[in-house]
């Protein structure tokens, strides 16, 4: 039997990542001998314990990471800030401390200068996920076959890092290391922007008169219904990922709407060989992801 790699784990935040994060943990039993859940309602804490997935339920995040070698910030990164100022100076020494939210130069901004010396800082964001939410979603293949991207701050204590890679490879998921600012390019097109677009296609829709929008609902096609799973996504974590990203989220929509804009002419003055070629493209992203298993 393969000894855990954390005595005691401390989840603040037990939604779809936190939950799946449980679970797993449960299953293998190479994890953590204690897993620890917190989250901020009685009533989110009493359905994990319903559901049996945590060692222990606490409601006071101070409590619930007391003692942790490892504690993962589960919350939405806009919670961040708080809840690193609340448990900083009761993190014990020696502890991990990392994360899963998907904006990373923020979260080095928010949680850092509450990291006390001796504590380990280690941000993550493994690239898996549901439109679903809350205690019942998680399921603990969740990040089988999935990205997970880490950005230690300089400096970091290359064995912490090592350690949370190879706890995130224990969930299943394939584990690179970056720098922050890069990573938050790279997933403002991947993620951030593909769901801006799925939210405003969908409000759009909702803006259509009476009549033309129960069409719209009652005649969708499967590209629209795409993007109403992606739509569905929590709006509070989305709402703090697009403030905490502007920057690169901005850049990447602008890139957008000036090839948008392209597409626009070109549809408006029949230029079928342009509308081909970007057809074409997109034809060749999806081929690329099918042949390495994303997709």
């Amino acid at each position: 039997m393969v000894e855990p790699l954390f005595e005691r784990l401390a989840l603040v935040g037990v939604g779809l990542i936190g939950s799946s994060i449980a679970r797993i943990a449960q299953a293998r039993g190479d994890i953590a001998r204690v897993v620890v859940a917190n989250d901020r309602t009685e009533t989110t804490l009493s359905r994990v314990s319903a559901l049996g997935i945590a060692d222990i339920c606490e409601i006071d995040p101070i409590r619930a990471i007391e003692g942790a070698d490892c504690v993962i910030l589960c919350a939405p990164v806009g919670a961040y800030a708080a809840l690193a100022a609340a448990i900083g100076p009761h993190l014990a020494p020696g502890a991990i401390v990392t994360d899963v939210g998907s904006t990373k130069q923020s979260v080095i901004r928010d949680i850092g200068p509450h990291v006390p010396q001796g504590v380990h800082f280690v941000p993550g964001h493994p690239m898996a996920g549901t439109e679903f939410s809350g205690p019942d979603a998680g399921f603990a293949e969740l990040f089988g076959g999935r990205w997970c991207l880490l950005t230690p701050p300089v400096g970091t204590d290359p064995a912490a890092v090592a350690k949370v890679k190879v706890f995130w490879e224990r969930c299943g998921a394939t584990v690179s290391v970056m720098d922050a600012a890069h990573h938050d390019r790279v997933v403002a097109i991947v993620s951030h922007l593909p769901h801006l677009i799925a939210f405003t296609i969908c409000g759009t829709a909702d803006d259509l008169a009476d009549e033309t929008r129960k069409e719209v609902l009652q005649f969708a096609a499967s590209g629209f219904r795409d993007f109403t799973r992606i739509a569905a996504s929590d709006p509070v974590m989305w709402r703090d990922v697009f403030l905490n990203n502007r920057e690169a989220l901005l850049e990447m929509l602008a890139r957008f709407t000036e090839d948008a804009q392209a597409m626009a002419r070109a549809v408006r003055w029949g230029d079928a060989s342009y509308i081909e070629d970007r057809v074409m493209r997109g034809r060749k992203i999806r081929q690329a992801l099918i042949d390495i298993n994303q997709a």
